[in-house]
């Protein structure tokens, strides 16, 4: 069944919905946010996607003193995330500039009081990061927005993903995506595992089923799009250099629109699976065969 996500649906014989994950890519700089969102919007993506964290709750205990070379300075790893996170006026801001831009924006909270935080700023939709899927409280209090949930399934094996699901339904969530990913950074081929989305959307009937990349190029998510992917989500950047964790496993903007626009030609020509013969086929049916039946 589609499931609708602000202005788009998603599912079978739907436009694939592109997801250009901006994650921390803004490196805590609203105007570097609004340049990716133009990019996203330039390359014919459909939707943007922030990250939310409360630093004190999501930092793991044992990173929070870990000293960070960083661009203002060499910080603890808590001090940085404090650095580059948004709060309510930054996400305001974005949030109009999307909109302005004709994008879904929504964010993937990594934290109870985050998902609270993207409710009050009326969000299109969760992303459950991978690093999430068994987070049960982080998944309930998401399911009880009753917006609609895309799931990422990085580093997850299939029983913490069903229990994430189940987690997720029981709990009073809004429609469901699911999206395949492997969780390297950038992913090397030889871990896409792409046959795994003619699994997932064996095992949840009636659930779309996407694909968030990590790796480098282009050929893989398009690969995914052929295997069925209904969504698309890959990070972007404004130059794969920059320093900050995501920036090397991004796309920079020739690379998303690219990636738009090979997934649009790949869309006409799956076809129906029907073999008839074409119209531009007549004429060189005429020249070339020599037994016509009748």
């Amino acid at each position: 069944m589609p499931v609708r996500i602000g202005r788009h649906e998603i599912g079978d014989g739907l436009p694939v919905y592109v997801i250009a994950e901006i994650g921390l890519n803004h490196n805590g700089d609203v105007e570097l946010a609004k340049r990716l969102i133009d990019v996203a919007a330039a390359a014919g993506a459909q939707a943007v996607k922030f990250q939310k964290r409360t630093p004190e709750l999501a930092t793991p205990e044992h990173m929070k003193d870990v000293p960070r070379e960083t661009p203002w300075g060499t910080m603890s790893y808590l001090e940085y995330r404090h650095r580059v996170e948004f709060g309510r006026d930054e996400y305001l801001e974005v949030a109009r500039h999307a909109d302005l831009a004709g994008l879904d924006w929504f964010a993937s909270p990594w934290d109870e009081p985050s998902v609270d935080f993207l409710d009050e700023l009326d969000v299109v939709a969760y992303k459950v990061a991978s690093a999430s899927v068994t987070d049960l409280p982080l998944l309930r209090r998401i399911a009880a927005t009753g917006r609609p949930v895309i799931l990422s399934t990085g580093m997850s094996t299939l029983a913490e993903i069903d229990e994430a699901v189940v987690t997720l339904r029981r709990a009073g969530a809004g429609d469901l995506v699911i999206m395949h990913a492997t969780s390297s950074y950038p992913m090397p081929p030889e871990e896409a595992n792409l046959r795994t989305i003619d699994t997932l959307r064996g095992r949840y009937e009636g659930v779309p089923i996407g694909y968030s990349g990590h790796e480098r190029g282009l050929q893989i998510s398009i690969a995914a799009v052929a295997l069925g992917a209904v969504a698309v989500e890959r990070h972007i950047t404004l130059d794969r250099t920059m320093w900050g964790s995501d920036h090397s496993a991004s796309l920079e903007p020739q690379g998303l629109e690219h990636l738009v626009r090979d997934i649009r030609i790949l869309e006409q020509a799956m076809g129906d699976g029907v073999k008839r013969v074409f119209p531009g086929e007549l004429a060189p049916k005429a020249k070339l065969r020599r037994v016509l039946v009748q």
